[in-house]
């Protein structure tokens, strides 16, 4: 009996080392089966060029961002008037110089054509309900701004990096010296701020697709305030906002 038991136990020790073993085997087959074989980087000495040129096409979000007078508390004439969004188009040229293995700095002038619009509730003394009104501020920009990129690491075609700046801006199609100008609100030409963003570089053979997001922030009163202009009046401080989103096309 005792034979028997102690040969019993020898057959299950064997099974379960039996087992074990292709416990282990198991997962090293389908890996020998499936090797990982790394992705061929496209451009593999682009880094190490000193600069590089490139195309950006973009889209804008704009607003104004606005201080009401004290004159509006006491102006019977117009209840609201409030800021809108609106959309424009971007085109550029792009510049980009080497710093370091993460750093460099870029040139991206552009051509920009937005518009901003003002909304207003008004009441002429002549009418007894209220007329809401839309402003548009058209503006023809040439901005020049100035960044300097932080880049991750490159992984196969793939890399991100953040971004941040200063621009100036001139607005071609200013009407601050406008005459005529009854219904108008009164911009300046000339502006500045700082720029932040992040963006992705996807690199192909002969191009680099580069999408970006980028909030742009004025800093200057841009309001030529003039007492006598109703929908002007109203307003003591006017700054510029902008989100970006640009295509750069790179070399």
């Amino acid at each position: 009996m005792l034979y028997l038991l102690r040969k019993k136990a020898r057959l299950n020790i064997v099974v379960l080392v039996l087992f074990t073993c292709s416990l282990l085997y198991a997962p090293a087959a389908p890996a020998q089966r499936y090797s990982y074989s790394p992705v061929e980087q496209n451009q593999s000495d682009h880094d190490g060029k000193p600069y590089y040129f490139g195309l950006t096409v973009g889209v804008n979000l704009a607003r104004f961002h606005t201080h009401l007078h004290p004159r509006f508390l006491m102006d019977d004439s117009v209840f609201v008037a409030e800021p809108a969004n609106a959309g424009g188009l971007a085109l550029g040229l792009l510049a980009t110089t080497r710093i370091s293995d993460r750093f460099q700095l870029r040139f991206n002038p552009q051509l920009m054509f937005l518009e901003r619009n003002i909304f207003y509730k008004l009441k002429f003394p002549d009418r007894d309900n209220q007329t809401e009104v839309v402003k548009k501020v058209e503006s023809i920009i040439m901005t020049f701004p100035l960044q300097v990129k932080f880049q991750s690491d490159r992984i196969g075609n793939f890399r991100v990096y953040t971004l941040a700046g200063w621009k100036a801006d001139i607005d071609m199609a200013s009407n601050a010296r406008a005459k005529r100008a009854e219904d108008l609100v009164k911009i300046e030409k000339f502006d500045y701020g700082p720029e932040f963003g992040i963006g992705f570089n996807f690199f192909f053979d002969s191009f680099i697709f580069s999408p970006e997001i980028k909030i742009s922030n004025g800093l200057r009163n841009l309001h030529a305030r003039d007492v006598n202009l109703i929908n002007s009046s109203v307003f003591d401080k006017i700054q510029s906002r902008m989100i970006i989103f640009s295509i750069h096309l790179e070399g």
